[in-house]
């Protein structure tokens, strides 16, 4: 049994050291096998790298070489130029030198020809002088066989040619004189019809009245409002007199004022087209009203210089001229009139050859003095005139509008033109009414007579001055001063007024508390 395990033991012993050394000489060759082959691929990688490498090596060796060509090549070009550059400077030196070598020449040339000149002047003196003695011999001999000295002779000749001068101009003179005498009054009359034809226009009166249309009586019934509260706001507000009667469809703005009546006239409207007519909603839209007027004035001037091509106009003369348009004379649009007298200005001085330009500003300035409301002592020519000094205008245009109505002397052709413009504009069938100035004239002075007392704020003159309404400042005047006022204006305005019929005085005195809530 024993034999039997040792038997075993040995056969197993044996077998492992025979699975032992068989294992051993498989991995060695298995390992050999690996490492060789190892070294195989690495002598492939080895060559493949060195060939990179070298395929490396000559690209870049033979950028490198292209890179110097190119260098070389762009050193031989600057060469190049350089060795031009150097050739054409040596030229120039060369051309240099032959230009001085050519002035130096020229310079010996000339100082030998001053040197000639020299001595030709020399010998022109010399001969010169020779020339003098004999004249002076010869004059002297002259005189002694005239018996009269040379300054004498030329005394009495001159004389002489002055008198026949003297003749033959005063002649001259005589016969354009005549001539002229002839064909003055002839070329006047030709050049003023000339004037008036080119320059036709048409003629159109003012008058106090402006009719303003509504779409049915309910809207009269909403502007007279409860108890006419409505029209007498209006009225106190702008000082027009709103006549409502049985006219269908129209109610009537009665002021000699066109300003008060257009203010009124644009009020009413927006009123109408809002549809809230009350005293404070009355009095809110004639203020803003007032303030679109303005505007529109400074609107209209503008545009009235710039139709007549009259540039550089102060600002302040614009709003006059714009305000032209709310003023009148004798019944003539103003405005109307100071463009008509612009244009047949330009036109009379373009045929008699002066300058249109200035013509035309001239005459479109010529009545400024009339629209300001103050400094009524001064003639509107004079203060038109003081307005345009005031304002930076040119003495010629200041003199032309201060001498229309010969206040002053004339002093420049442009003065005549003006006073004859002014008068052809004028003068037009239906331009203007004597009657209408008057009764303006005495509606302002009434107006003016008013406003004249302390504590007076506004005073309108309504009913075509047949009344007469002053608003005064509650806390200036008491009722008992109020009736004096009235009392006084009354007896004033009989004494130094002439009126027809009688003046109603109106004198308003009202309180008003005014606070806001915010």
């Amino acid at each position: 049994m024993i034999l039997n395990i040792i038997y075993f033991t040995i056969a197993i012993i044996v077998s492992l050291a025979l699975g032992v050394g068989c294992a051993y000489y498989f991995f060695r060759n298995s390992a050999n096998g690996i490492i060789s082959k190892a070294k195989e691929e690495a002598e492939i990688i080895k060559r493949d790298k060195i060939i990179e490498a070298k395929e490396k090596f000559i690209a870049l060796k033979t950028e490198y070489e292209k890179e110097i060509n190119q260098r070389n090549k762009k050193c031989q070009e600057h060469e190049d130029r350089l060795r031009q550059r150097e050739q054409q400077l040596n030229q120039r030196q060369g051309d240099v030198q032959r230009s001085l070598n050519e002035v130096n020449q020229k310079t010996q040339a000339i100082e030998q020809q001053k040197q000639s000149i020299e001595q030709q002047k020399q010998s022109l003196d010399f001969k010169t002088r020779e020339i003098e003695k004999m004249q002076r011999q010869a004059q002297q001999q002259l005189e002694q066989i005239a018996g009269i000295s040379a300054e004498e002779a030329k005394k009495q000749l001159i004389e002489s040619l002055k008198d026949e001068a003297k003749t033959n101009a005063m002649s001259y003179v005589n016969d354009i004189m005549a001539d002229a005498r002839l064909t003055a009054n002839k070329e006047a009359k030709k050049l003023i019809v000339q004037t008036i034809q080119r320059v036709a226009s048409e003629t159109a009166v003012e008058n106090a009245v402006s009719v303003f249309p509504i779409e049915n009586d309910e809207v009269k019934g909403r502007i007279i409002g409860r108890g006419g509260r409505n029209i007498r706001a209006l009225e106190a507000a702008t000082g027009v007199e709103v006549i409502v009667d049985d006219t269908p469809e129209a109610i009537t703005l009665s002021a000699f004022d066109p300003v008060r009546r257009e203010i009124a006239r644009l009020s009413l409207h927006q009123l109408v087209l809002d549809g809230r007519i009350h005293p404070a909603r009355i009095e809110e839209v004639v203020a803003k009203v007032k303030k679109q007027l303005e505007e529109e004035i400074i609107e209209t001037g503008k545009r009235t210089a710039i139709d007549l091509g009259i540039h550089g106009l102060h600002p302040e003369l614009i709003r006059m001229v714009g305000k032209m348009k709310y003023r009148s004379s004798y019944g003539q649009n103003l405005l109307q009139h100071a463009r008509e007298t612009a244009n047949l200005c330009a036109a009379m001085a373009s045929e008699l050859g002066l300058n249109p330009k200035k013509a035309r500003r001239a005459g479109l300035l010529h009545d400024i003095g009339k629209v300001p409301d103050e400094d009524p002592e001064t003639p509107h020519a004079l203060y038109g005139m003081r307005l345009a000094q005031q304002y930076g205008e040119k003495p010629d245009i200041c003199n032309a509008i201060g001498s229309h109505h010969d206040e002053i002397e004339m002093e420049t052709m442009l003065a005549p033109i003006v006073q004859a413009c002014d008068a052809i504009s004028g003068a037009r069938p239906g331009a203007r009414r004597e009657i209408v100035e008057a009764y303006i004239k005495r509606l302002n002075d009434l107006e003016n007579l008013a406003l004249s007392y302390p504590g007076v704020v506004k005073t309108y003159a309504l009913q075509a001055g047949r009344e007469l309404r002053v608003i005064v400042g509650a806390d200036k005047l008491s009722d008992k001063e109020t009736e004096l006022l009235s009392f006084d204006l009354a007896k004033r305005i009989q004494d130094e007024m002439t009126y027809p019929g009688q003046i109603k005085i109106t004198v308003i005195r009202e309180t008003r508390a005014i606070s806001y809530a915010k």
